[in-house]
């Protein structure tokens, strides 16, 4: 029988969750409170997301021959690009660019899946998530104000209580090693 050897890494993991759960709920009440640098770092981010994506894409659509997945790798380079060579301007029209990328991701997917369907694979999920593409972009364009309050609510809510949890991580692993001391 081999025997495994652990050590007690309980106090440094625990550490790093308290130092990140602070460190995430004060970038969470940031966000909060400059919606402007939250969307034009979200802008960054976002933009350098959708290239690696957008590579992505083009690269397997040749290994599945799809003229489809390379047009929607090239939409998603181009919109990468946009957003990352012009920040100011894609914080103020991110929603309503993100709603014309979602509009068109979902037209695409939408005419995608009568290929899938015609070709006699699964089909709905793609159908499904282009009509539900399409109904979020109109939803954007509708409201873009609320869609940008939104997007930077939302953000700095999730990463508050991404803190949070990671918080409610070291209280909890540090009280499980105070009881297992005292067994």
């Amino acid at each position: 029988m081999a025997r495994t050897r652990s050590r007690d890494v309980s106090g440094n993991v625990g550490l790093w969750h308290l130092a990140a759960g602070i460190i995430m709920v004060l970038l969470g009440i940031y966000v909060w409170f400059n919606p402007t640098i939250s969307l034009l770092a979200l802008a960054l981010y976002l933009g350098v997301a959708f290239i690696a994506v957008g590579l992505g894409y083009a690269t397997l659509s040749f290994s599945y021959e799809s003229g489809w997945y390379l047009l929607v790798g090239v939409l998603d380079v181009f919109v990468g690009v946009i957003f990352v060579t012009n920040l100011g301007v894609t914080a103020v029209s991110l929603p309503i660019i993100f709603a014309l990328w979602c509009l068109a991701v979902g037209v695409i997917q939408i005419v995608s899946s009568y290929r899938r369907y015609r070709e006699g694979y699964n089909w709905s999920w793609p159908l499904i998530a282009g009509i539900l593409g399409v109904l979020f972009a109109f939803l954007i364009l509708a409201y873009p104000v609320v869609a940008e309050i939104t997007l930077t609510t939302l953000m700095g809510a999730y990463i508050l209580l991404y803190g949070v949890v990671e918080i409610v991580e070291y209280v909890t692993q540090r009280n499980a090693t105070v009881s297992a001391d005292n067994v």
